[in-house]
């Protein structure tokens, strides 16, 4: 009975605990095992010790994502080109069996290019400012989580404020899903002056392949510049009717917000196996300013929309 009343209470505070732990890891997988984890310590936690449980569990999960946050740091010292959030994607039309972060990642705080900029914060920054710009977790909690000084805890999140106000405001889901119809558009009919309209002056490209495929290893920045690129990307896929094409695409939401799903196909237009490629986008007035070419698989091995 005490067993199934606990379960109880760590279910209503779930969605809370993957929101948390998305924003501070950027990766599905880290999100679900560190609140799969905060939930095996909690049953081996005697309940006298908890005065509020939900402060416990986000204490919890900030501490085991902080161990994979820097774990994650040594790997990018050997990693191949750029580095982005692992992305959360689902159908167009909503889902019968939704997965339990598809919730979570249609709250602004956790589109796409509010994660990129967060990839761009050391651990103790990220965790600083997702713990008390986020969710008002007090310096001197976020201090002993780091084990650092209140003053020191309280520099982080002010340097971490400043790195994160250079992300795209977000559009509403009408305006965005508009400009990224229309670039999509453009760019199927391989019409380079209409590509580069439906990009912001501004737009950037980031690819994340560690090697395993092709996409822009260094951040490719300018409307003119992102439009070649993509058009060559089709160009050798097949993609804009020069060939019998090597891969497709279908709409999804990624994040929260309209993207693609690229899909390998072989002789008749038959999907092959393996992870499909996922592009996301952030738009600015109006026009595509932010694509992001995910194609690593290890980050997309859990993408199956059918």
């Amino acid at each position: 009975m005490v067993a199934a009343l606990l379960a109880d209470l760590f279910e209503s505070h779930r969605a809370h605990l993957l929101s948390v732990a998305y924003r501070l890891t950027g990766s599905a997988g880290d999100a679900e095992d560190a609140v799969q984890e905060s939930w095996l310590r909690l049953a081996g936690t005697h309940q006298s010790e908890i005065e509020d449980l939900r402060g416990w569990l986000t204490t919890v999960v900030s501490r085991i994502c902080l161990d994979r946050l820097r774990s994650a740091a040594v790997r990018r010292e050997t990693y191949v080109g750029q580095w982005l959030p692992e992305p959360v994607v689902t159908g167009t039309n909503p889902s019968t069996m939704p997965d339990p972060l598809e919730a979570v990642v249609r709250k602004q705080e956790c589109s796409l290019a509010a994660l990129v900029v967060l990839e761009s914060l050391t651990p103790p920054q990220r965790v600083a400012f997702v713990l008390h710009d986020g969710l008002s977790v007090p310096f001197d909690e976020i201090a002993e989580i780091l084990g650092i000084s209140v003053e020191a805890a309280r520099q982080l999140a002010v340097r971490a404020r400043k790195s994160v106000a250079q992300a795209p405001p977000p559009v509403p889901d009408v305006e965005h899903a508009t400009a990224v119809r229309n670039f999509v558009a453009a760019l199927s009919a391989g019409d380079i002056a209409a590509i580069t309209a439906a990009l912001h002056p501004d737009s950037v490209i980031i690819g994340d392949a560690n090697g395993t495929t092709s996409t822009a290893i260094n951040v490719i920045a300018g409307a003119d510049k992102v439009a070649r690129f993509l058009l060559g990307l089709m160009r050798k896929y097949g993609m804009d009717g020069s060939a019998e094409p090597t891969l497709e695409f279908e709409f999804a939401t990624v994040n929260g917000q309209l993207g693609l799903v690229v899909y390998r196909v072989g002789p008749g237009y038959g999907r092959l196996d393996g992870p499909p490629r996922v592009i996301g986008f952030a738009v600015r007035d109006g026009l595509v300013w932010g694509t992001y070419d995910l194609a690593n698989p290890e980050k997309l091995s859990h993408v199956r929309l059918g």
